[in-house]
């Protein structure tokens, strides 16, 4: 791990931050550690592909801070309380745990299908609730919450910088958003914090029965594992408002601060250049995408768009994506080969200054895979040329290790050697017929 008191004056990490929009140092609340949570899905249904967007860009952001040395705390949430999952209790015959436990079961096989399991920490709603109502018990006492016939409501009145994310003013919000219209909201942007509801799966809270609103969850189950405030808090940008904009809200009423010091959100996905919709026929499955795409190219096809940007789903990316990660794999796969067969020596470098000047910037993954592909040509050369070899594998296996990328690359057995040289001796002798029958084991044996 690299001491990271002793970086150079102007050499640091610079992350893009929603709150401020701007480029600002990265400087986490305990040195060397990072705290980061990513709001999860609403476990009614099966996820899309947008959903895989943040999944995947956070996993890149772990791995690339754990490649500077930060040990880092990710947690990603379960909403499994909501009127959704009611309804998908109803039409599916069977209970609503019945139904969160389905599908956090199935976002966990997608997890698994896309390669991106990193996440140490998933809080559940259900097992929030006595904090949830702790929490919004202290914001009735200090009068920046109201509890109207069983329901209970924020005063965002209260909040001086509210629209803070979003960049918007509340006579703005008030005019432009499409309020629910509710008579018991002291104010149309107040919003729910508990719900009066005896329909489907409800709870026994201090105003009754019901469930807890949606803006409240993630916020409580933040303090719940970090405290009081984050390094981190990621997500899609269409959580920007009003889910992000009321947890910070809440966080400011409670704790006075904006919940986290850095606010990332990755662009929506577009399916041929339209914003992907149910109502367009174009809503992809997580699930069903991945039958046509390896989680390597899945990435690749990502990460070629800076993850601020909107990603357009296109075949001839996907194409592209896939003839780049054979690339990678048959270069790596000869690369090991002759590191095994010849004995060279790993030197396992940490770092690599090129690395760190690209991902310093935002996390830059296209200008990053650029640089991998300058790697990859020079190994190939370097193989070919009987050159130096190890320095470049290490460096390829960093950016892969950043990117998420898996490859299984054989470990050779000394069987396995044997054949190889043997091999090697036959093309040298010119005896092609042993030479071809050898090379059939080594192209059965995923050796060559």
């Amino acid at each position: 791990m690299i001491d990271l008191r002793k970086k150079k004056e102007g050499d640091f990490m610079r992350i893009y931050n929603s709150l401020t929009d701007k480029l600002e140092e990265f400087k986490p609340l305990k040195e060397g550690q990072v705290s980061m949570y990513v709001c999860g899905p609403t476990v009614y249904n099966y996820v899309h592909i947008g959903n895989m967007r943040p999944v995947i860009t956070f996993d890149m952001v772990r791995n690339y801070l754990e490649y500077l040395g930060y040990k880092v705390t990710y947690a990603s949430n379960f909403t499994d309380i909501n009127p959704k999952i009611i309804k998908a209790a109803e039409e599916l015959g069977i209970t609503e745990r019945e139904v969160a436990n389905k599908f956090i079961a199935a976002y966990l096989k997608d997890l698994e299908n896309y390669q991106c399991g990193k996440i140490d920490v998933h809080p559940t709603v259900i097992e929030n609730l006595d904090n949830i109502y702790t929490f919004i018990q202290k914001l009735i006492e200090k009068g920046f919450a109201y509890e109207v016939d069983g329901d209970v409501y924020f005063r965002v009145s209260k909040i001086k910088d509210y629209g803070c994310l979003s960049n918007n003013t509340l006579s703005e919000l008030e005019s432009g958003a499409r309020l629910e219209i509710d008579e018991k909201k002291e104010d149309p942007l107040d919003f729910a914090l508990w719900r009066k509801s005896i329909e489907g799966e409800h709870f026994t809270s201090p105003w009754g029965e019901g469930i807890p609103g949606w803006h409240t969850e993630c916020v409580v189950m933040i303090n719940s594992i970090f405290g009081e405030k984050i390094d981190i808090h990621g997500g899609g940008v269409d959580l920007k408002f009003p889910h992000h904009e009321n947890e910070i809200a809440q966080s400011m009423a409670l704790n006075n601060n904006h919940l986290a010091n850095y606010w990332m959100h990755n662009g929506h996905i577009n399916v041929e250049g339209v914003k992907m919709s149910k109502s367009l026929g174009n809503f992809i499955l997580a699930k069903d995408f991945i039958k046509n795409s390896k989680a390597n190219i899945v990435k690749l096809a990502m990460f070629k768009t800076h993850y601020r940007l909107p990603f357009n789903i296109k075949e001839e990316l996907f194409k592209e994506c896939g003839l780049l990660d054979d690339k990678i794999y048959n270069t790596l796969k000869q690369a090991n080969l002759q590191i095994q067969v010849s004995n060279i020596t790993i030197n396992q470098v940490k770092q690599d200054e090129n690395i760190n000047k690209i991902m310093d910037e935002d996390f830059n993954t296209p200008n990053l895979i650029t640089y991998l592909l300058e790697l990859i040509k020079e190994l190939n050369t370097a193989i070919r040329n009987k050159g130096e070899i190890s320095l470049l594998y290490d460096k390829i296996n960093l950016i892969i290790n950043i990117l998420g990328l898996h490859y299984d690359l054989k470990t050779l057995s000394e069987d396995d050697k044997k054949t190889y040289q043997e091999w090697l001796k036959a093309k040298e002798n010119k005896d092609y017929t042993k030479a071809d029958e050898l090379r059939k084991t080594l192209v059965n044996n995923n050796i060559l």
